[in-house]
């Protein structure tokens, strides 16, 4: 065996471990990084704007705001910093972030739902004048 063809084997090999950067899995260029960090400043700035200027009518509808633009910020940091698509390890990431949001969305909308009717049906109204008490 020559040198070359001992050399070549090796590297084949050493690749065939796992030690290789060619797994199959999604990296991200230069591009997408600076894509995605752009998005992300913009995405922090906007909320700090709407809070800061006091841009919105109301309080809620800036809450609304900053929670939706956190959302879709989430999302950014998903696909251009974690890498995630429907194609990435056969969609099974995916597919776990999916059922992972439900989980959290069931579990969030259960909780207030549980803690609106506790908060309504528990306790009566306190009188607001004390010598009313018995």
């Amino acid at each position: 065996m020559s040198a070359a063809s001992h050399d070549a084997h090796h590297a084949h090999e050493h690749n065939d471990h796992g030690h290789g950067h060619d797994e199959g899995g999604a990296h991200g260029s230069l591009k997408d990084y600076v894509i995605g960090f752009v998005l992300a400043v913009i995405l922090t700035a906007i909320p700090f704007w709407l809070v800061m200027a006091d841009v919105l009518p109301s309080h809620q509808m800036t809450a609304v705001a900053v929670m939706g633009l956190a959302a879709i910020q989430v999302i950014v940091h998903m696909i251009y910093f974690l890498h995630m698509n429907s194609r990435s390890e056969g969609g099974w990431t995916m597919l776990a972030l999916v059922f992972t949001l439900i989980v959290v969305v069931v579990t969030l909308a259960g909780s207030l739902w549980v803690m609106h009717n506790l908060d309504t049906h528990m306790m009566a109204p306190m009188p607001h004048d004390m010598r009313e008490v018995p």
